[in-house]
């Protein structure tokens, strides 16, 4: 019997803006071994920050290709059809980090009602939250008629949680106001929903002007500005600023014009991933990367597991409930439609009110 290929996308890390498909033969299974058909994933801005940081948190090595090729990871759904693990059945559905493919070969470990891990040689230096594979039969959070939302948005939600927990957790840094750069990103949206429904204090979303008039729409902002008016906020007030643009000329323009009254500078991603770095020895404080995974075990440490799944929990069905009234999702189906929606986001050309959701099968089996 032949055995089953495997189509993967692919882009060149020193230009992602060249893609190619490759197709790869799946080979017998080793002990332990699971073999995963990838149903469906999310593409967002949120995914060129995986590649921006490619190399820097090594997101090019959670699906190693050959030299000067990468897989950008994304958030996906995928059915177990080849088991050599006694404790994962063919058919489990599970919701985790995956390569935009049609398949995936995990070497599946501590497998538990919640979940199971990939411990395959080159994933074992990466989090574990980067590994998991959660059951949905078992997942207290998961509604199959929310697939869509939880690709597009659990795991961004997530690092928003994270981020608000972490400045909650530092009294905003003493901050009165809190600036959001890439206000239309949907981590950024996360985000002020977290900070404007617990009062944490004014928040002001920055983006460009195609997009000003849907982030103001949204009702989460107290002030939504362009990047070209950095100078209209006020420099009397302590502010806190997260980043999710990485647009170094703004960032600089922010940092000169508030000075000693920044109170922290928070990166957390890089939708503007062909802007210029950021210069060096800016006023203020130095900009500081966010780790998400860092920053879940303190939240564990603090909170415990359970403590940490509830308060997740619940504001992850509060967020999720609050997206129906804008969101406008959009499915795409094959490998034509995965590039072009690949080079849309890339280009900064995809509609912030439209998520889309994608698979490299050519018609949806399921």
């Amino acid at each position: 019997m032949t055995n089953p290929t495997r189509l993967s996308f692919l882009v060149r890390r020193d230009d992602w803006s060249q893609t190619r498909f490759e197709t790869t033969e799946i080979g017998d299974l080793a002990a332990g071994q699971v073999q995963l058909r990838i149903d469906r994933f999310a593409l967002t801005s949120n995914n060129i920050s995986y590649a921006a940081a490619g190399d820097m948190l090594d997101y090019w090595g959670f699906f190693p290709a050959e030299d000067g090729w990468g897989r950008i990871p994304a958030m996906g759904f995928g059915d177990v059809v080849e088991s050599r693990h006694p404790d994962v059945a063919v058919g489990e559905r599970v919701f985790g980090f995956f390569p935009m493919a049609t398949h995936l070969v995990i070497d599946a470990e501590g497998a538990g009602p919640a979940q199971f891990v990939d411990a395959a040689a080159h994933r074992a230096r990466h989090a574990l939250a980067y590994r998991q594979y959660g059951r949905t039969s078992t997942d207290p959070t998961y509604e199959a008629k929310r697939e869509d939302q939880i690709l597009l948005f659990r795991g961004l939600f997530l690092t928003s949680f994270l981020v608000d927990s972490f400045l909650a957790d530092h009294d905003g840094f003493g901050a009165e106001t809190y600036v959001v750069g890439s206000a239309s990103s949907k981590t950024a949206i996360a985000l002020a929903f977290l900070l404007s429904t617990g009062s944490r204090g004014r928040v002001v979303g920055v983006t460009s002007p195609r997009n000003r008039e849907f982030v103001t729409g949204l009702g989460l902002y107290d002030e939504v500005i362009t990047y070209p008016d950095v100078k209209s906020l006020p420099n009397q007030v302590p502010t806190t600023f997260i980043d999710h643009s990485g647009d170094g000329e703004f960032v600089s323009a922010l940092h000169h014009h508030l000075g000693d009254r920044l109170a922290h500078s928070c990166i957390v991603g890089a939708t503007h991933w062909n802007a210029g770095p950021r210069p060096t020895n800016l006023p203020g404080p130095e900009p500081a990367f966010f780790f998400a995974p860092g920053e879940i075990k303190n939240r564990v440490d603090a909170w415990g597991p359970a403590g940490f799944q509830q308060r997740l929990a619940e504001g992850w069905r509060r967020f999720c409930d609050s997206t129906d009234a804008w969101l406008e999702v959009v499915r795409g189906q094959g490998s034509a439609e995965v590039e072009r929606v690949y080079q849309e986001v890339l280009e900064g050309r995809a509609k912030p009110s439209e998520g889309h959701v994608l698979s490299l099968w050519e018609s949806d089996a399921r």
